[in-house]
This record gives C-alpha cells, structure tokens and sequence, in this order.
C-alpha cells in the first residue's frame, strides 16, 4: 500500500489542465480566473468628491462665497473655480479644475447664490484623486477563484468577458448488479445508488462539469458499454468494482481498454481500494476509481478527487486544505492506516462519533468535519489538538 500523500502526487502528474475560455463577466462568478486581466480605464478616472458639499479653491471660517455653478454625477460643472466662488457638488461629481477642496454642506449656510462657512470647518479636502482605486493597466493575477467582489472590481475595470478555466467534464460510473437509480423500486437484494448523486453535488460546488453514466452491471460487456459512453470527458470516475473481488471487474476491463494503472491500494481508511490511470485513445483519458462504499466514496471524493479537479482548473497541485481544532472527547489509539473520522465541530472542539462505519451515510450527513487521525496516532487527550477537513 501507499500512503496518501504518495497517492496524491501521482494523481497530480496524471491531472492535466483543462484549457481555457472566455465567458460572459456576468457567468464568471466562481470560475478560476486562467490569466491575468488588465483594467481598460482608471479608476475613478477624475478627481471626483467624497461628500455632498461645495467645491472651492480655499475657504476659512467666515468665509463668504459665491455660488457659480453645479456638478452631479454625470454631469460636470465645465469652468475652472476661482478664489471667492463655490460649486454645489454631489458625491462622486467630477471637481472643477482649481478646486482644492469640498466643504460639506453642514459646515456652510446657503442663502439664495452665496454661502457662508461655518465656524466647524472639516479638515479634510473629501476629493478623491483620479486613479485612487486603480489606475489603467492595473492587474488581477491568476489563477484565483472569482468572487462576488472580484466581479465588481472586473467591471468597474471596463472587462465585460473574461478568461477562466474550462471546467472539467467528468463522466461518473456506479457499477454493481444492487444498484438502482432513485426513484425505482429495488429488488429483494438491491439497494439505490448514491454515490454518484453524492459526488456530482462535491464536483459541481468545484467548479467542474459532472454527468451520470448508466449503471454498469457485473459483467464484462456492460461495463465496456459504459467506457465506450465516456465521449469528451477529462476525467472518468468509476463507483465500486475497485478491489479484487470475484465481481471486482473494473481493473481488468480497464486495462484491458488500456489503461495503465497508477496505483491501487492506499493506506488510508475508509477508502482503501482506489487505483488510477490513463484510458487508451487518443485523448489519454484520466481516470479514478473509488472504492464503492458510500462513505469511503465521498471521503475519497474530499481527499482525491477535488484535489485533482483543482489542479485541471489550473490551480496548484496540493492536498485538501486542513483545519486544526481540540478534541472535546478523548480518543483511543489509532491503527496502521490513515483514518479520516466523520465528526462535528462544536464549541467545545471536535467530537468523533463512535460509528464509523464506511457505509453509513447518515452518520456522514450529521458530520460537519473529517477528523484525520495519522497512522498509529496515539491516544488523545481531551483537549489535544488535532487535523480536520471541514466538510
């Protein structure tokens, strides 16, 4: 067996990135931005005024001025200021040139075309220089996630399409005689697929581009059926069939289409049956194979598979992020694999459940984290702090 980390650098070099294209600003929300863009314009691109108020070239307490003119937003007072006038000015207004500052409109009394400052003058000039938030040229660097806030900023910089990861198509296979899709009536030994449902919700929330397959039975011919489905996938992803079972077919029938097998057995529980490779053909298809328990399913989903639609984004190469919190209950010693406990994260730190069984996912959906336990981790005390991946 290997370890996980031994498991993750080898699907890294297997993970190739998925190319690039340009969508719409207003579809780019949580796409990976796959170069850097630069703003068209500066921003603001004049001197504009913080504050409702008058534009004036100086002004003092006592001061008695003369109203000349207007600027609104969109709409600029087109004549230089001089000394002894003032521009009724409206936040974000263009400042007239020679205007030095704003004085706020509570700081002056207005009587028909004149003001008079007030004893309480603000100190402040509330201009806001041309190019005080960017200036033309100005870039964001990639790759990076877009957020919400990274969207206004690519608008206000004049960028109405945007450069961004294609996502990447993953093709999911459940295999085995039990299953059946939801929605069917099972027969007396079968149970509804879940797996797959379970991981096109974790890929889609990635970013990537997952579809279903038809269930693959145990046999040879219908699991051929199922690769001869894949079509423009970057990456297939096959539920079950993944040991070395008598049904366990998923290995051979691949390598018989010509994979070469990367790996298969990991050091890590649950999820120790996984192996991946490269389907034959010209596109060199990458491919996971997850073992078919559903929790050990989804896990491996977390620990692998996100890692790996990551990097096909153009994202580093590198592990789940990992959260570090104290236990709120002791923990007995842990055995020779890797264990990645369903637990909750509470006030008082982490609590594992005592099920952990890799079937059962409605212990899965109450956890809100992965408590990782490192091969033959010690006991731990109350309190000791430890690895999660929250959930």
């Amino acid at each position: 067996m290997i370890t996980v980390t031994e498991a993750l650098d080898q699907l890294f070099a297997l993970a190739r990135p998925t190319g690039v294209e340009e969508v719409p600003l207003i579809e780019a929300a949580g796409r990976i931005l796959a170069r850097p863009v630069s703003a068209r314009r500066t921003q603001p691109p004049f001197a504009s005024s913080a504050m409702d108020g008058y534009a004036v070239v100086s002004a003092a307490p006592g001061d008695r001025l003369t109203v000349i003119g207007e600027s609104a937003a969109g709409h600029r007072f087109d004549r230089p200021a001089a000394p002894g006038e003032a521009v009724r000015i409206f936040t974000g207004a263009p400042v007239p040139a020679g205007a030095t500052r704003v004085v706020i409109q509570e700081d002056v009394t207005r009587q028909d075309s004149t003001i008079l400052i007030g004893d309480r003058l603000d100190s402040g000039d509330n201009i806001r220089p041309a190019g005080g938030d960017f200036a033309e040229g100005a870039q964001i660097d990639a790759p990076r996630k877009l957020s919400a806030s990274d969207i206004a900023l690519l608008a206000s910089m004049n960028i109405a399409r945007v450069p961004v990861a294609r996502r990447p198509k993953v093709a999911l296979i459940s295999t085995g005689d039990e299953l059946v899709m939801p929605g069917e009536t099972p027969g007396p030994d079968q149970i509804i697929a879940s797996n797959t449902f379970g991981l096109h919700a974790l890929l889609s929330s990635e970013g990537a581009d997952p579809r279903l397959l038809p269930i693959a039975r145990d046999n040879q011919t219908s699991l051929k059926h199922a690769f001869s489905l894949v079509d423009d996938a970057d990456l297939v992803i096959t539920i079950g069939g993944a040991s070395v079972g008598d049904h366990d077919l998923v290995a051979p029938v691949a390598e018989e289409l010509g994979m070469q097998r990367a790996f298969h057995k990991v050091a890590m529980r649950p999820g120790k049956p996984l192996m991946s490779g490269r389907l034959s053909g010209e596109r060199r298809v990458m491919m996971i194979g997850l073992p078919g328990n559903p929790v050990s399913a989804m896990v491996c989903g977390h620990v692998f598979v996100l890692p790996v639609v990551r990097v096909m984004l153009g994202l580093p190469p590198v592990a789940a992020p990992r959260l570090r919190a104290p236990l709120a209950r002791v923990l007995g010693q842990n055995g020779p694999r890797e264990h990645y406990m369903r637990a909750t994260l509470t006030e008082e730190g982490l609590i594992a459940f005592d099920r952990q069984d890799s079937s059962l996912l409605s212990v899965l959906g109450q956890a809100n984290a992965l408590l990782v336990r490192p091969p033959h981790d010690p006991a731990r005390a109350k309190n000791d702090v430890v690895d999660y991946l929250p959930l």
